[in-house]
């Protein structure tokens, strides 16, 4: 509606109406499209930059520094034209797209432009014609984005850096400088002299009126959840010999704070940077987390929160919030999200203070309860759950406004042990270790890609920090990226949670069968991954016995579906027991979930007029007391298709016409409970309590952020004529002690019907 105002308004110099309310003759001419004022009659270069998710260094939601503010554009009558003039300001030479409805998030303060009109020529967005600056009728759900040609402009300096240098009272890096320096040095470094970067060098802070205040926000910068008194005469004599340079002569935190540059800073003047009378070099003393703790038997002392996790995260120390009530793990909506709530939870869990906060489902959506809305922490609780908060309904939050955190975490160097060689780009190639023979000399060797799997590349893309495990290779012959051929590492054995691969099990010796270093272990990682889920209460909902006659059963039997008994029956007479029930697959994750093999090798099954793209795709079992399967269902994907999506999601993925197959972000792939092989024939289970298990993507065949979530659980009562379903989860959303009742629920109903 807005653009056809906005084009009579062009065509007959007029806005309508509707377009500004209560507009009087008097200012309604104003509204008129017209060039922004520009900032440079301040002296100043507008500046302009990428952010929001997901996104790469060349796309992204434009924000606008102006009037020492960030803010975004509108994308009403967003043109590509504007677009080629903001990836021009950015310094790449054209736009290839953009994008509106806030596809990279959305953004927070002023939305600064709206209705901007540019003809493509223009040297900055600022001599565009537009409604003029902060006049806006919009709100952040209109948030424009531009995608760049990956291409530079020629010696294109960046005003964002040129003005990055001016300030040379930034404070942005902060680091400690241990005084025992030993021959190893032992990481992370949780004691020392706090150094900020300035200028080519390192410089120190005076501590004359440091508190503990400030000590907490240097250890939270550094990753660190708590802080702990220093014995300052230890040091005294050694920094009394040292020739110290004292940049900052005061520090005023309040503690609460996320980052030091956002404390009361008081500088030297730029000649006596080495005065701090009455006072000495600012020394600190951190307590890391459990994760980061080298002594074990602290480590058992120090005990995280058992009632928050983070979840989907690609990263140590980031992921979705989730919190647990009543047995029962759920969300927390994003309104009032801000970096003090945000340090809360990442200390709570044994990590630093919050480096992001992050809103609109970035790590991506729960699926469970959400139990949380506007948290207001102020930043020094011990735990979320002590901040005040509302109780929500699902008209106020959905879970595209799941709340999520990026922490700091402690510096441990992982990175630095382990590389990728001979990949077309940075997210891939063979991987090479960095050991140490008997002797201590270091060399770098391949690990034995035998049994390698998507869970250990998980790991290896972690310790990478390349994000998540796309792929993990057995066999990297095509990548002769170096002259590394001895094998060092073999038998890796990963859960996945590891932060290196030296905390995998593996071989003592090397053992590798296929020596050679063509079969040595490789990686492809990514930003973002699927993260497929079962919808657990449809399942429970749509359960049933049906008594199916065996002459309509004989194409299911072709494909596997029925049990081994089936064989035996006397065809086409007599009939088969089937356990039926609907499943929706859900893909709530950052990528389309896309099977494996191309479409070269998916197999024809003419019996049911579709391919196959993954041999199995999910696994139904009937599990007794004891684990053991009394009944199962080998379900390969008929075709794996998007049948719904959330609303403003585009369906992608059809089986039609031997159409793509996959699962978009935010939609679904419906298996009804009336389809074929959607079943468990359980002609032979004799009457009793079982666990009903469903297991999505069984053989980790497709990568995904999240495993944990794939398998789901119902507790199953079947008398032998009707069957009920109780319970039914994903298999990470209730605790601990909800799931071990939950396990040893089919023995004690075993007992009471006996």
């Amino acid at each position: 509606i807005r653009g056809v105002q906005l084009a009579f308004s062009l065509l007959f110099g007029l806005w309508l109406p509707c377009c500004l309310t209560q507009t009087t003759p008097s200012n309604a001419a104003s509204a008129t499209p017209t060039p922004s004022p520009s900032p440079q009659s301040l002296g100043e270069r507008l500046k302009v930059r990428l952010t929001g998710y997901p996104r790469k260094h060349n796309e992204g939601r434009v924000e606008l520094f102006y009037k020492g503010e960030w803010g975004t554009i509108c994308d009403d009558d967003f043109s590509i034209s504007n677009a080629n003039v903001l990836c021009r300001q950015l310094g790449f030479v054209s736009a290839t797209g953009w994008t509106h409805s806030a596809k990279y998030g959305k953004g927070q303060g002023k939305i600064w432009l709206d209705n901007v009109l540019c003809n493509g020529g223009e040297k900055s967005i600022e001599f565009c014609k537009s409604r003029g600056w902060g006049n806006s009728d919009c709100t952040h759900d209109e948030d424009a984005g531009v995608v760049c040609k990956d291409e530079r402009i020629p010696g294109f300096v960046d005003s964002n850096v040129i003005d990055a240098h001016v300030d040379e009272n930034k404070v942005e890096e902060v680091r400690l400088r241990p005084v025992v320096v030993t021959a190893k040095k032992k990481l992370p470094v949780t004691e020392g002299v706090v150094e900020v970067k300035f200028k080519e060098g390192w410089v120190q802070i005076c501590d004359v009126g440091w508190t503990i205040k400030n000590t907490r926000v240097v250890c939270g910068m550094l990753g660190f959840p708590h802080e702990r008194k220093v014995n300052k005469n230890f040091y005294k004599l050694y920094l009394e010999r040292q020739k110290n340079h004292f940049h900052i002569h005061s520090v005023a935190c309040t503690g609460t704070e996320i980052h030091l540059a956002a404390c009361p800073l008081e500088f030297n003047k730029p000649n006596a940077t080495s005065t701090c009378e009455g006072g000495m070099a600012a020394v600190v003393s951190c307590m890391p987390g459990p994760l980061f703790m080298q002594n074990s038997g602290m480590k058992k002392k120090l005990k995280t929160s058992s009632n928050v996790r983070l979840k989907g995260g690609a990263r140590l120390g980031e992921g979705r919030v989730e919190v647990l009530k009543d047995n029962e793990w759920g969300t927390v909506c994003d309104d009032r999200w801000n970096l003090q709530s945000a340090s809360v939870v990442c200390r709570e869990l044994g990590f630093g203070s919050a480096k992001e906060a992050l809103t609109g489902a970035r790590m991506g959506q729960g699926m469970g309860p959400i139990y949380m809305n506007e948290v207001k922490c102020l930043g020094q609780e011990k735990s979320i759950w002590n901040c005040p908060f509302k109780n929500i309904s699902s008209e106020d939050c959905q879970h595209v406004e799941d709340a999520a955190v990026r922490c700091n975490i402690p510096y441990m160097g992982l990175e630095n042990t382990i590389r990728l060689t001979g990949g077309r780009t940075r997210y891939e190639g063979r991987l090479e270790v960095l050991g140490s023979d008997s002797n201590g000399t270091e060399s770098w060797g391949l690990i034995c890609g035998e049994n390698w799997s998507t869970t250990e590349a998980m790991v290896a893309c972690r310790q990478l920090g390349l994000g998540y495990a796309n792929q993990g290779l057995q066999e990297t012959w095509y990548w002769d990226g170096s002259n590394v051929t001895e094998m060092v590492m073999s038998g890796v054995k990963c859960t996945g949670s590891e932060m290196s691969l030296t905390q995998c099990q593996h071989h003592k010796t090397v053992n590798c069968q296929k020596a050679a270093a063509k079969f040595s272990a490789g990686v492809i990682c990514s930003e973002t991954a699927s993260d497929l889920i079962l919808d657990a209460p449809l399942v429970q909902q749509t359960v049933y016995i049906e008594d199916r006659p065996l002459h309509m059963l004989y194409c299911a039997a072709e494909e596997d579906c029925l049990s081994k008994s089936a064989a035996k029956a006397n065809w086409p007479y007599g009939h088969r027991r089937l356990l039926r029930f609907s499943s929706q697959i859900h893909n709530i994750g950052r990528a389309d979930f896309k099977p494996k093999a191309g479409r070269h090798s998916w197999v024809w099954h003419a019996c049911h007029g579709h391919y196959h793209s993954m041999n199995i795709f999910t696994h139904y079992d009937l599990l007794n007391a004891n684990g053991t399967k009394v009944a199962e269902g080998h379900k390969a994907s008929f075709c794996l298709e998007d049948s719904d999506c959330q609303e403003g999601v585009s369906k992608r993925y059809e089986c039609a016409n031997f159409g793509d197959q996959g699962i978009t972000v935010g939609c679904w792939d419906l298996y009804r409970h009336d389809i074929d092989c959607q079943w468990i024939d359980i002609t032979d289970v004799k009457p009793g309590n079982y666990i009903m298990q469903i297991v999505i993507n069984p053989d980790h065949e497709v990568a995904e952020s999240d495993f944990t979530n794939n398998a789901m659980k119902c507790n199953c009562k079947y008398d032998g004529h009707r069957i009920w379903f109780h319970n039914c989860h994903v298999g990470d959303a209730f605790s601990e002690e909800a799931e071990r009742r939950f396990e040893k629920y089919p023995g004690q109903l075993n007992n009471q019907i006996s």
